[in-house]
């Protein structure tokens, strides 16, 4: 006796629905789209990853304990929460006063204030940027700005480079952060306006018109002012709260993993400190409102040493070297990121060996 198999109810009526020929050819892939609009149910998204980590923090939470109650990680995080909560209030008002500047301020109004003279103009950019607060985050924009209504680009460079390292939150800042080394903050002002104001002097007897592609526009500009400012905000405490985090953990790695003797190594020898911290301030990419902060923990380096941390890095750091090639090309960060870089050591020497 055969056993034949029944056919499953209605599968003879989608046979007959479904005639030969190419609408019946057009029906078979149903199946594999269901399959893949079954598996887009699994994709990754940023609450399921938080669930995630969540879960895997609470099922190592012994181990994780255990790992934060060492001698080392206690003066970690001390260290660390000490360096944030001290910059957290310097980087939001600036964040907000640049947003400001930036938003509500034409730049029509920078044009019209500027000498026409370039060898004038200098200057006097270098020392607008001691009355408008603003961090390196918003002075790259704002310099493509000017430049795009028309303000010679000499001065312009010298306001990228004076405006996040001599305003009046960043100057305050380096007040609170060395109490005893009152001469830092105006060692700081000095050497930020000289660098400023060379380079931009420097632009003009030597930089070339194909050296800085003309800077677009920026997208803000299409909106309205309060959604500007907000979006402006927004992009500032996300770069730069994320690089003071990153400093932050730098600078605690440094006071309390790293060997006290490889820091006092480095800096017994007054060139290597310098060339260290400069180099250091370049990596860390941390906002100028913040950076007195992890630098003033680095105590076995020399005043100078950490002057120069204060000169380089509101200047030229990664995340500035990827946003000037951004707006003036990378052919112009391929010149000016480089003379910066050493011309801001050197005025970082000078002045300390005058005023330190």
């Amino acid at each position: 006796m055969s056993i034949t198999k029944a056919a499953p109810p209605g599968a003879g009526h989608r046979d007959a629905d479904v005639p030969d020929g190419p609408q019946k050819q057009a029906a078979a892939p149903d199946g594999p789209r269901k399959q893949a609009g079954a598996f887009q149910g699994w994709q990754f998204n940023s609450p399921l990853v938080l669930v995630m980590l969540l879960l895997v923090l609470v099922a190592a939470q012994g181990p994780i304990r255990r790992a934060l109650s060492a001698p080392v990680m206690q003066s970690w995080m001390t260290v660390f929460v000490a360096v944030v909560c001290q910059a957290l209030p310097f980087l939001v008002l600036g964040v907000l006063l640049s947003a400001a500047i930036a938003v509500f301020v034409p730049p029509a109004f920078f044009a019209r204030a500027l000498p026409k003279r370039p060898a004038l103009a200098v200057p006097v950019a270098g020392m607008a940027g001691a009355v408008l607060p603003g961090c390196e985050c918003a002075s790259v924009p704002v310099a493509g700005a000017l430049v795009r209504r028309g303000v010679t680009p000499a001065a312009a460079l010298a306001f990228l480079l004076s405006a996040p390292a001599i305003n009046p939150i960043v100057l305050t800042a380096t007040a609170v952060a060395f109490p005893r080394n009152p001469e830092m903050v105006l060692a700081r002002f000095v050497a930020s306006l000289l660098v400023a104001c060379v380079m931009g002097w420097l632009w003009q007897r030597l930089g070339r018109a194909d050296w800085m592609r003309p800077p677009a526009r920026p997208s803000h500009e299409g909106l309205g002012k309060v959604a500007a400012f907000w979006d402006s905000v927004r992009h500032d405490v996300m770069h730069a709260g994320g690089f003071l985090v990153i400093g932050a953990m730098a600078a605690a790695t440094l006071k309390a993993v790293v060997p006290a003797t490889w820091l006092h190594a480095a800096a017994a020898n007054p060139v290597v400190a310098i060339l260290a911290l400069a180099v250091l301030a370049v990596l860390l990419s941390i906002c100028s409102e913040a950076d007195a902060f992890v630098v003033s923990s680095l105590t076995q380096f020399s005043l100078t040493a950490r002057l120069a941390f204060l000169v380089v890095g509101p200047m030229i750091d990664l995340k500035l070297f990827a946003m000037q090639a951004g707006t003036f090309g990378r052919g112009f960060a391929l010149r000016f990121a480089p003379a910066t870089f050493a011309l801001a050591i050197l005025g970082s020497i000078l002045v300390g060996t005058v005023l330190l």
